[in-house]
C-alpha cells in the first residue's frame, strides 16, 4: 500500500527505490563501522583518527537521512531495521576489540571505497529514471570520496 503516490513511473519507481534502499542501509552500516573502529581506536594517532572516524559519522548519518526521506517522498517507506542492514550491506565485517590507527585507516578506506563503488552504480542508474535521486547520489559520492582521500592520506 502506498500512503504517498509517486510522480515516477512504476518502472522508475522500481529503480529508484531499490537504489534508495540498497543506499540507506549501506549509509546506515558505514555509520555503524565507522563508530565502531571510533570507539576502539588505538596508537600513537588515536585522536586523529579517532575526530576523523567522527566526521564520517556524521556524514553518513546526515545522508541516511536524506536518503530515507527522498524514499518517503517517492511513496517507499524507507527500512533502516538492524536485520536489514545486516543482511543487505555492501560492507565488510570490521574486526573486534581494539583496532590499531593504522588498521583503523585502512578498514575505512575499504569500507568508503566499497559505498563509494556501489554509489556510482546508484548514479548510473537512477540518470533516466529520476535526476532528482540521481543528484542526492552525486552529492554524496562526493562526500564520501572526501572522506575517502583523507583517510588515504592518513597511511601514506
Amino acid at each position: 500500500m502506498y500512503v504517498v503516490k509517486s510522480p515516477l513511473s512504476d518502472a522508475d519507481l522500481k529503480t529508484v527505490s531499490e537504489a534508495l534502499q540498497s543506499a540507506l542501509v549501506d549509509l546506515i552500516d558505514l555509520s555503524l563501522v565507522a563508530k565502531q573502529v571510533h570507539w576502539n581506536v588505538v596508537g600513537p594517532r588515536f585522536r586523529s583518527v579517532h575526530l576523523q572516524l567522527d566526521e564520517v559519522v556524521d556524514s553518513a548519518r546526515t545522508h541516511s537521512d536524506t536518503v530515507a526521506e527522498r524514499a518517503s517522498a517517492l511513496g517507499v517507506p524507507p527500512d533502516g531495521r538492524a536485520a536489514t542492514v545486516a543482511s543487505g550491506s555492501g560492507i565488510g565485517a570490521v574486526s573486534k576489540g581494539w583496532v590499531k590507527d593504522t588498521d583503523a585507516v585502512g578498514a575505512l578506506v575499504a569500507a568508503l571505497g566499497s559505498v563509494i563503488t556501489r554509489m556510482r552504480a546508484r548514479v548510473a542508474a537512477t540518470g533516466d529514471a529520476d535526476p532528482v535521486s540521481q543528484d542526492i547520489f552525486i552529492g554524496i559520492t562526493a562526500d564520501l570520496e572526501k572522506h575517502h582521500w583523507m583517510f588515504q592520506a592518513e597511511n601514506g
